[in-house]
Formats: C-alpha cells, sequence, structure tokens
C-alpha cells in the first residue's frame, strides 16, 4: 500500500488509470478518505480511463490510514501542504483537481497557494458558510471528528480539537473559510461548479463563487437527484477537464 512521508506526516493515497494527473478530493469532512469515493459517483473509476487519477485519506481522518501532527495554528495549510507534498512525491507538477464536500475550501487554498499548477479545478457539492447555521462545521466535527481521533491517538484531546476546529472554521466564519471573494475575483483559473443544497453544502455559497471567478462554469441543478442528472454531470465534468487539460506531448 503506497504512503507518502514528510517527517511525522504519513498520507496513505491510491492510483488509477492513466494520462493527465487530476487530484481528487473525497469529501465527508474531516473523516475525508477514500471510503468516501462513493457517492453520489465514483471520481477514481470513473474517470479512470480520462486522467491518471489520484486520492488519498486526509490526514488525522479516523476512518483512514493517513496520520500527522494536528497542526493547530494552520488548519487548512496542513491539509494543503500534504496535498501539494503528495503531487511533488509522485513527480506531477500541473495538474487537474476536483474536490467534494471539504474539498471545495481546500481547493481554494491549493489555488491560493499554487494557482500556477493547477490546470482547472471542479467543485463537487462544495462545502461553505452558511449563515442561518454558523456553526454547523464546528458541531458536526465536534462530535463526529473528534472523539474518535482522540480514541485512535491518545496524543490528542478534545481541547486540542476545539482549538484546531476553532481556527478552522469559527475563527474564519464566512464564505468559504480559505479565501477572500476578492481572491476569487482574481482567479483566472477555469472552475466547474456542481452546486448542492443541504446545510453543510449551501447553494448560495457555492453559485456565489461561480457568479465572482471570471472563468466559471455551473452545472445542472439539481443533478443528485436522479441517475440520469447524475450521469449528465459526469459527462459534464469530464468535458470540462479534457477541455482544459494540456494535449498529450508527441512523441
Amino acid at each position: 500500500m503506497p504512503f507518502y512521508e514528510r517527517g511525522s506526516t504519513r498520507i496513505y493515497y491510491e492510483e488509477a488509470g492513466s494520462g493527465f494527473p487530476l487530484l481528487i478530493i473525497p469529501g465527508g469532512g474531516l473523516n475525508s478518505c477514500l471510503s468516501s469515493l462513493r457517492s453520489p459517483f465514483n471520481p477514481m473509476e470513473t474517470y479512470k480511463n480520462d486522467f491518471r487519477c489520484i486520492a488519498a485519506d486526509l490526514r488525522n481522518a479516523p476512518p483512514g490510514q493517513s496520520s500527522g501532527p494536528l497542526e493547530i495554528d494552520r488548519p487548512w495549510d496542513a491539509y494543503t501542504d500534504d496535498h501539494l507534498g503528495l503531487m511533488d512525491h509522485l513527480r506531477v507538477d500541473k495538474f487537474l483537481v476536483m474536490g467534494f464536500c471539504i474539498g471545495g475550501p481546500m481547493i481554494h487554498n491549493l489555488l491560493r497557494r499554487a494557482q500556477d499548477r493547477i490546470v482547472a479545478a471542479a467543485f463537487m457539492q462544495p462545502s461553505g458558510f452558511r449563515p442561518e447555521m454558523p456553526d454547523i462545521f464546528y458541531q458536526n466535527n465536534i462530535t463526529g471528528w473528534g472523539p474518535p481521533l482522540c480514541e485512535k491517538r491518545p496524543d490528542i484531546t478534545m481541547d486540542m480539537v476545539h482549538d484546531f476546529l476553532t481556527n478552522m472554521y469559527t475563527n474564519r466564519a464566512d464564505f468559504v473559510f480559505t479565501v477572500s471573494r476578492d481572491f476569487v475575483r482574481s482567479l483566472q483559473t477555469p472552475i466547474l461548479i456542481a452546486p448542492d443544497d443541504v446545510p453543510a453544502h449551501p447553494y448560495e455559497c457555492a453559485m456565489e463563487v461561480a457568479s465572482l471567478a471570471p472563468n466559471s462554469e455551473v452545472t445542472i441543478f439539481p443533478w443528485k437527484d436522479t441517475q440520469e442528472h447524475i450521469d449528465e454531470v459526469v459527462d459534464h465534468t469530464r468535458r470540462f477537464l479534457k477541455t482544459h487539460a494540456p494535449a498529450p506531448a508527441k512523441a
């Protein structure tokens, strides 16, 4: 089983297919791991004939196999370090990225940190701030992520989990958590938004990103209600990614 290691951080990852690299960030919040790549479709399986698909368990996701320090003062950047470090480990310079749920804010942070490396980005049911439910991510993770993590890692306490989540979400309680609206306005990278509308995936926030970004596309909505609609968004996403992936170098 492949692991990428950097200091005390150990990231489990998998690859499928060949072609231009596509980094896939699973959903599931801080429990994000490869086993989450099942619904509404499995992108590793779906796109393996189109791209070199790469995905990893999120650091310290209790259901997964990745582990590392709980970097309380830089929660989002620690995850971005892992994603960029994995691509460096695989000798991948430029790549496409697709993210589900928490992958939305993580893609924004990747774009903030390494926009020159990301050819295009697909945001699938992205998470974001919902003013009427301002603490939903803190509450979801303080109950659904923190306790199993502490059980698995005796060196991590619930006080540390509280501080981590406060820095990750509560202190950034606006928009997409990781970047500003001005950043999205200035973004030249092509992006595709497949919006959702559940408590953790606010439609309004997804559509605000789409309206601000100069090079954005939006899929149909709703799209997870029927298999036909899911298939339509899968095809739209494939076309979008293929359009922006560089052509293979000629021998």
